[in-house]
């Protein structure tokens, strides 16, 4: 069976919740990843019959081999001796430097304490659920993505300077597509290069656009994070990707001869701001000439990394760079290398970015994005402000789907769109009244246009003709539904509502037009679905996901590019959530075990108390047909059974909690009992039987176990209705065909799922539009003078009243 990711990501968290206390997340993420390292590559290697694998597994320094050490007094040694030494003499790419020291008493507790904990973490990756014998070099990158949950976790937790070493993945996908590389213009000898590479990240993603095994080659300045990049690499399934260590600016490592290696294609994330950019070189004599345009500021090092990059690009390479926004206005020496950088032809284009998207910083950064291919061509910079799209993600903003396909299908087509992009032409920048100043609203107005309170409006009444014009997309694909809401008054410019505010919504949705708008979209949908399924059906074992839902969202996507006023990137979006959320799990299942839908036992282990460690078996699940929807397609008639006794059952608990509510008091029924149960009423009604003053409590009581009888009925006939259910569904799934599974999955699950999401969305424009409309209507329904002649009558109201009171 495939992995699930939340299984794989559950399993890798639980390893950093056993190291948490002596470390801090910088330290502890070592561990944690070099277990993820050498468990991936234990399953995929160890027992490989490749002549020649991507990496050496020496007998004996397997994770199996790990397995062995647990419980030993010395442990730590021996992974660092017959684990890490092994792997590190036998595979060139590896370093001492790339792994963490599991001997260190200082960070995992001395004596027992070490055994415990390195027992336990071994233990945690131990899991059957955790074989990545299945993974498949080409396409799942489920332990990719792993790492980089992993990535991202850490750099979350490891604070605001520290980090540097992750981009998110939302970035790295922009720059790896606005730099153009394809499968169709890439080969193996294709060059990649990130001269401040990180974890790796960008250069991995430059390589999923290619789709091959290009050729990657990065620098780093921290050795422990360059040993991340190379395990990274490595786990991505590119072994002879090369990465050094050291410092990009002072000792760059790529070199041909004396000169910097180019490349066809570069991308960074380097250190923003910079203020050590300078330490050992002397920018004036620097030896690979990448300082010609200018030095940069010493205390701002922005630029000199971006040098470097327009030095590391072949004469036709292509790149982009994540920069701090100040790089596009900053004064005096950045100003000179600004100027010549445009003079240059090679910046093709600069994507504004939202604010605080990376983990280091909350400054708002940029893409510049280079071509050196035909530069001199070039009649200006294409700029686009996407800084308004993204959402919420804690305390952080994260790029949603549909804000980074937008400004990859913006950056692709060149196309202008108010508000958020269009090409400047040379001549504009170089004005005198701009003067090489690239700050992107001096060219892009992206502010959202002002709600204007109408003092005359709010004076004498009537709604602005003016804010109802703006609404000017509702009204051209409903172009008689303002003549029925509104009607002119004798004030020029004004209008009046023909209805009040809570009919609008209805008279929107009985529009004709509206419906016909409805239909259309609808249509579209079913035009969508059905190549969908034909698509769907399609997909099987050893298919690729990430092509599957590439197929499905990108004609999704071109089905409602006409639509009006439908956001075709918000209908997009609703596709991605649920491809995110659960569809991609259900696509990595089949994937690996084709049209199965099969049982397992969800085991629970007890984390704390007498019975830690403990296993409880929870019961059964399937993750490709849930229990719910199986029994809600071949056993509903017993389902609603049981949920006709669920509800009978409610009743009578209700009426039993009432009871004791209305007789518990110091005189009620129940006061005399020491409690409430059986036992308690039947002695009770022993004491007061035939006689007639208790006459009504005995009624009561009677009534109360007769009740109580019937709760109990209900309940034993639920619990059995509830396994004989829970039997036959488990009895049924080994029954189903390949066939019938995948219709379930197409038709019962995916589809209408599907189909729920972009319904809601159609229906959001309507509500959109009823709220702004009610908005207005109330906002000048009374105007000043009736507010004071209300007000003036309330007035009178109240001195009436205290003048019959005698308060004169």
């Amino acid at each position: 069976m495939a992995i699930k990711k939340s299984e794989l990501y559950s399993s890798i968290w639980a390893s950093c919740d056993e190291l948490r206390g002596n470390m801090e997340s910088l330290e502890y993420k070592n561990y944690v990843l070099f277990l993820l390292f050498i468990k991936y590559i234990s399953d995929k290697y160890a027992d490989s019959d490749d002549f020649i694998p991507p990496i050496v597994i020496p007998k004996g320094a397997s994770f199996k081999d790990m397995l062995d050490l647990r419980g030993k007094d010395d442990i730590g040694d021996k992974i660092n001796k017959q684990i890490i030494q092994p792997l590190i003499e036998n595979n060139a790419s590896l370093s001492k430097s790339d792994f963490p020291d599991f001997n260190d008493p200082a960070k995992l507790g001395a004596g027992k304490d070490m055994v415990a904990k390195l027992t336990n973490l071994i233990n945690i990756f131990n899991s059957p659920n955790l074989n990545f014998s299945k993974n498949r070099a080409d396409h799942d990158d489920i332990l990719g993505g792993a790492y980089e949950y992993l990535m991202q976790h850490f750099a979350k937790d490891s604070g605001k300077t520290k980090g540097e070493f992750y981009t998110p993945a939302e970035v790295s996908r922009i720059l790896a597509k606005v730099i153009g590389i394809s499968p169709q213009n890439s080969v193996a000898a294709t060059t990649a290069y990130d001269p401040t590479c990180g974890s790796g990240s960008l250069l991995l993603k430059v390589a999923a656009e290619a789709n091959k095994s290009i050729t990657l080659e990065g620098q780093e300045k921290n050795h422990i994070t360059a040993g991340l990049a190379r395990m990274n690499m490595i786990l991505h399934d590119f072994p002879t990707a090369h990465i050094m260590v050291g410092d990009t600016l002072s000792a760059p490592k790529f070199k041909n001869g004396e000169n910097l290696k180019t490349y066809d294609y570069v991308v960074a994330n380097p250190p923003f701001s910079d203020k050590a950019w300078s330490t050992g070189i002397i920018p004036a004599n620097d030896a690979f000439s990448r300082f010609e345009w200018g030095e940069p500021p010493a205390k701002q090092g922005d630029y000199a990394y971006l040098l470097h990059i327009i030095r590391s690009m072949k004469s036709t390479g292509k790149a982009a760079c994540i920069l701090p926004h100040g790089v596009l206005f900053r004064g005096n020496a950045e100003a000179t290398i600004r100027k010549k950088l445009v003079l240059s032809g090679f910046l093709k284009g600069i994507i504004g970015l939202p604010a605080n998207l990376f983990y280091g910083t909350g400054i708002p950064a940029c893409i510049l994005v280079l071509d050196k291919d035909n530069a001199a061509a070039r009649k200006g910079i294409f700029m686009i402000d996407a800084s308004k799209g993204f959402i919420k993600d804690g305390n952080k903003n994260r790029l949603r789907e549909q804000d980074i396909h937008k400004i990859v299908d913006t950056f692709a087509k060149m196309k202008n769109i108010e508000k958020y992009a269009r090409m400047v032409s040379f001549e504009e920048i170089s004005s005198p009244k701009n003067d090489f100043n690239l700050n992107i609203p001096r060219y892009i107005d992206a502010t959202e246009k002002e709600d204007i309170q109408d003092i005359y409006a709010h004076l004498n009444g009537g709604i602005p003709l003016r804010d109802i014009n703006d609404m000017h997309q509702y009204w051209d694909v409903l172009p008689n539904l303002k003549d029925l809401l509104f009607q002119p008054t004798d004030q020029a410019d004004y209008l009046s509502a023909k209805v009040p505010p809570a009919e609008i919504k209805a008279i929107i949705q009985q529009n004709e037009a509206f419906r016909v708008l409805q239909a259309s979209n609808m249509a579209r949908y079913k035009e969508w679905e059905n190549k969908a399924l034909t698509t769907m059906e399609r997909f099987d074992k050893d298919h690729n996901p990430k092509q599957f839902i590439l197929e499905l969202s990108e004609t999704l996507l071109h089905a409602f590019k006409t639509a009006k006023p439908i956001n075709a990137y918000e209908v997009y979006q609703h596709l991605m959530n649920y491809w995110n959320q659960s569809m991609q799990e259900d696509a990595y299942l089949i994937a690996a075990d084709g049209w199965k839908a099969e049982t397992y036992r969800v085991i629970e282990e007890t984390k704390t108390g007498k019975d830690k460690g403990r296993q409880k078996d929870k019961g059964w699940t399937c993750d490709l047909i849930p229990k719910n929807l199986l029994i809600s397609l071949y056993f509903a008639t017993e389902q609603n059974e049981i949920t006709r006794q669920q509800t009978e059952l409610e009743t009578v608990s209700a009426k039993i909690a009432e009871m004791v509510e209305e007789n518990k008091g110091e005189e009620g029924t129940f006061a005399a009992l020491e409690s409430i149960n059986k036992a308690e009423i039947n002695k009770y009604l022993k004491t007061i039987k035939a006689n007639p003053l208790y006459e009504e409590d005995e009624k009561l009581l009677q009534e109360y176990l007769l009740l109580e009888a019937q709760q109990s009925e209900l309940k034993a006939n639920i619990k059995t209705l509830d396994a004989d259910l829970d039997a036959a569904a488990y009895q049924k799934y080994p029954t189903l065909t390949p066939t019938e599974i995948k219709t379930i999955v197409l038709q019962h699950k995916w589809l209408p799922t599907i189909a729920a999401a972009v319904q809601t969305e159609m229906e959001r424009l309507s509500q959109q539009l009823t709220g702004r409309l009610k908005e207005l209507i109330e906002r000048y329904q009374t105007p000043l003078p009736q507010l004071n002649d209300e007000l003036k009558a309330l007035e009178d109201k109240v001195q009436q009243h205290l003048h019959k009171m005698g308060f004169v």
